[in-house]
């Protein structure tokens, strides 16, 4: 059954209002979580009850893709936000935020990189922006493995590529599968996920480093006794043998959550500066 686009959008993106207890909610920290499937936040309830056992209320607010969360979070109406390398990055590189936590997946997993797909039959990606000269890149926009995969190549700025905006990987590669692109520009979990959908497509090509996936970042206005607070807790869930963080791990297939700092963005930094973002930069081209 087909999504409707409402749906996908209220989808797109959830905000969490973690409050602790007695305080109005003026006073409440807020953190945004990126997400673009349906059922998506019924897979974060136990987390959500889980923080309530730990002394911290939570409910959903939606939003409805990545730049309007991370125009949210620079203009200070989140205080936090669950994100993919490229919003972090940009929040660590405009020095909005720093990173906290991100989840480990139940292979052990916590990192990405950018891969490039085509129909099968094309020539090997060059590295370089002049192979998609005169061509549809479909992507996701903001994407370390996306967008600003793209905007980092080698001649990127005088590329004649037409770049094409999708509202996650998966619609990318479904988008690229029905002939609206040439290439696409995802996620290699979300390649590697999908890609027996997709017979006629291969990997041409990917990113040499990677990226830490849904990174906690904090805004450095937050209160920071708060942040401590919500960060002790996620990083608790991987140890805690109790049901209520058995079933956030089950939820969310994940072992836990682990430390994140800048050091864990160091292939994700430069990769974003290569694609133009700076201080000043406000999340679009």
């Amino acid at each position: 059954m087909k999504k409707s686009l409402s749906t996908m959008l209220a989808l797109s993106a959830l905000v969490v209002c973690l409050m602790l207890p007695g305080l109005a909610s003026a006073e409440s920290f807020k953190i945004a979580i990126m997400q673009d499937e349906a059922g998506a936040a019924a897979k974060f309830k136990p987390l959500l009850d889980y923080l309530t056992k730990k002394g911290i209320e939570a409910s959903f607010v939606a939003t409805k893709d990545y730049p309007a969360a991370a125009q949210m979070f620079a203009a200070g109406q989140v205080d936090a936000m669950f994100s993919g390398s490229g919003i972090a990055g940009t929040m660590i590189i405009k020095e909005l935020a720093t990173p906290v936590a991100r989840p480990v997946g139940k292979d052990g997993i916590s990192t990405y990189w950018a891969v490039v797909i085509a129909p099968k039959g094309g020539a090997r990606f060059t590295g370089k922006a002049d192979y998609f000269n005169g061509k549809k890149v479909i992507t996701t926009g903001l994407a370390s493995a996306g967008e600003f995969f793209f905007r980092s190549l080698p001649g990127a700025a005088t590329s004649t590529a037409t770049v094409l905006k999708a509202g996650s990987h998966g619609m990318a590669l479904g988008a690229l599968d029905k002939g609206q692109a040439d290439f696409a520009i995802v996620k290699n979990r979300v390649w590697d996920k999908n890609k027996d959908k997709y017979p006629n497509l291969t990997q041409i090509g990917a990113d040499k480093g990677e990226n830490p996936d849904g990174t906690l970042i904090v805004s450095k206005k937050a209160d920071q006794k708060v942040v401590s607070k919500v960060t002790a807790a996620l990083l608790a869930v991987k140890d805690d043998a109790s049901a209520d963080a058995t079933a956030v791990k089950d939820s969310l297939d994940i072992q836990g959550y682990v430390k994140t700092t800048e050091k864990d963005f160091a292939h994700t930094l430069p990769l974003l500066k290569s694609a133009g973002v700076t201080k000043a930069f406000n999340f679009a081209f």
